[in-house]
């Protein structure tokens, strides 16, 4: 069955003030006017009389309280540390050079590559790496070309590096008939490479799909004695790709399988355990002081309906940017899932339609004086959503001398109105199709609001032609943002409507199409890992925006898959979510 076409969703764009405009306080910052557009088609329902009754999604409580984040710390933050570290990284920077001799096989630099990378170290020797695989890229021993794991291994090495790398060379391990060798199949680490060099395939690239198809196939039904270390590396990959994994989940557990790996470099194992304390300490930071603005903001007291997730709106900072030096980033992004999430509960479970047409109206209006229209326990979310984004412009303006409001209001005022238009569809029962239902939702999981709010914060030099990518609604934001809905609604979508919430993107296919429930899924499925491939192409497209940013956009889609592997890892603390925040926030690794 075709899948939907991801191409056919309409853009939106925004108008924004390109000129540099003098230094003036936030007051008149927030009174200027600027023309916006948006492709967000309000459904002309006909509007039902709001109920009288409140709803509740009687969201569990938080399990992390601000004062037991007030005691996050760690003790890998001293001077004696850091030496230890930066001696570790001169050795394993002497092993990347070392392995520059074209006497040696490269299949042993490639593995040193990967491993660095999977134990989280990747930010440290990331020009090292790019100059390493430069050199792999000019030799190809034919030892090298039947080797299926090493073939495997360089091809998803290149690709994570951008470097072009066909399809083509798995041609070898092809029958005449066009099939993959069943006797491939005995090598489980190739078999194991193979899998996971095809979730970097783009669209068109049928033998990656085959691939892809063919090594699940197998490596589900391995059977007889292995390695056990292999086949927990085998488990770990079925049950979520490296390609979708975010940094720090990937580097904890590596850590741990390779410190069980035969031939394991002590040095290496060393500087990952030492580094991975040492980013966790300044994520803890981090931590304490967004609990300290969640605290002070105190939203609560007049929202007890909406879910409390500071720490699990932290985590979805840590999945994008977790590179120490991004604590600005994390900060930016941490505020604005609070902040969604609240506003998200308040139109999805709360307000009457009326009500979720004045907040939208207020937002529209972007002035202080908008909030004597709201009902009371609308008022103070208002606020703070109006402080804390004219506090981000301003911190733009500061660094760039641009004024950045009309283009945050106006990424707003479009989620608002995403918003409005689901709690629309609600109050009408109305069921959209699918392809209505994406293109609004695609806008109100969120992505595009934070990633053009990351891209400011990322950007203190801000050039015009990044500009205009921005507000072109770029498809390195749109499929980003795809990944994030569908991801979210199959983790989420079956507990969403046991409350009684819209149909989400599975329930929108089962009317369309009138087939289960399961079938259902398996095509949002696909339609998943047919947006990653689009993804997976543009994340090297030539653009005006920055390799980080680019990464941040890729990163949030990975922080999704991780967040909804198991459920909603954001509004349930499960046992799940808490076991990740105590290994990432939490539980340092013994170095010795």
């Amino acid at each position: 069955m075709a899948l939907f076409q991801l191409n056919s969703l309409p853009k939106f764009s925004f108008q924004t003030q390109l000129s540099l405009p003098k230094l003036f306080p936030l007051g008149r910052m927030a009174a200027n006017k600027v023309a916006f557009s948006t492709a967000t088609n309000v459904y002309a329902a006909q509007i039902v009389d709001a109920p009288t009754e409140r709803r509740s999604a009687n969201w569990k409580p938080s399990i992390w309280d601000h004062d037991f984040i007030k005691t996050l710390k760690n003790d890998y933050t001293g001077e004696v540390y850091v030496r230890r570290a930066d001696s570790l990284k001169d050795k394993i920077r002497q092993l990347l050079i070392n392995a520059h001799d074209k006497k040696k096989s490269p299949l042993a630099l490639l593995e040193l590559i990967d491993n660095i990378q999977r134990l989280g170290l990747e930010h440290i020797f990331q020009d090292d790496i790019h100059q390493a695989l430069g050199f792999v890229k000019e030799i190809n021993p034919a030892e090298m070309k039947y080797n299926l794991h090493a073939t495997a291994l360089r091809f998803r090495l290149f690709r994570q590096e951008g470097f072009s790398v066909s399809q083509d060379v798995f041609k070898v391990f092809k029958d005449r008939q066009g099939n993959f060798m069943e006797h491939i199949t005995q090598d489980v680490k190739g078999m194991l490479s193979l899998y996971e060099a095809s979730y970097l395939g783009v669209d068109g690239e049928d033998i990656l799909d085959e691939a892809k198809v063919f090594a699940r196939k197998h490596l589900k039904d391995i059977k007889g004695n292995i390695d056990p270390n292999l086949k927990e590396r085998v488990n770990h990959s079925l049950d979520l790709p490296l390609n979708y994994q975010i940094n720090r989940l990937e580097a904890r557990w590596y850590i741990d399988a390779y410190s069980r790996t035969e031939n394991a470099n002590y040095n290496l194992l060393e500087l990952a355990k030492l580094e991975y304390n040492m980013v966790q300490s300044a994520h803890q930071k981090d931590a304490i002081e967004m609990s300290r603005w969640w605290k002070n903001l105190d939203l609560l007291k007049t929202l007890p309906f909406a879910r409390n997730r500071l720490v699990e709106c932290f985590i979805w900072s840590v999945g994008a940017a977790y590179e120490p030096q991004h604590n600005y980033c994390r900060e930016v992004i941490t505020k604005l899932v609070c902040l969604i999430t609240i506003i998200d509960d308040v139109y999805d479970v709360y307000s009457t339609l009326d009500e979720a047409k004045l907040f939208t109206d207020a937002v529209e209006r972007w002035d202080a004086n908008a909030v004597e229209d709201l009902p009371d326990y609308m008022k103070l979310c208002f606020l703070a959503l109006y402080n804390t984004i004219n506090e981000f412009a301003y911190d733009t303006l500061k660094e760039s001398g641009l004024n950045i409001i009309p283009c945050l209001k106006q990424t707003w005022v479009r989620h608002c109105k995403a918003y409005l238009l689901e709690a629309t569809w609600f109050h009408s029962g109305y069921k959209p199709t699918l392809e209505e239902y994406l293109d609004n939702a695609s806008v109100s999981v969120g992505v595009p609001l934070i990633l053009v709010n990351v891209f400011f914060a990322m950007h203190p030099k801000i050039t015009k032609e990044a500009l205009l990518f921005l507000k072109s609604y770029p498809d390195l934001i749109r499929l980003s943002s795809m990944v994030v809905r569908l991801t979210d609604d199959l983790g989420t979508s079956t507990a969403e409507l046991e409350r009684g919430d819209n149909l989400k993107s599975i329930q929108c296919y089962m009317n369309d199409k009138g087939v289960t429930e399961e079938v259902a899924r398996e095509y949002i499925r696909d339609l998943t890992g047919e947006t990653w491939k689009k993804l997976n192409e543009v994340m090297w497209a030539d653009s005006p925006v920055s390799r980080e940013f680019i990464k941040v956009c890729v990163h949030k889609a990975r922080a999704a898959e991780a967040m909804y592997q198991y459920g909603d890892g954001h509004g349930d603390p499960s046992n799940v979510s808490k076991s990740r925040v105590l290994s990432l926030l939490v539980d340092t690794i013994p170095v010795m």
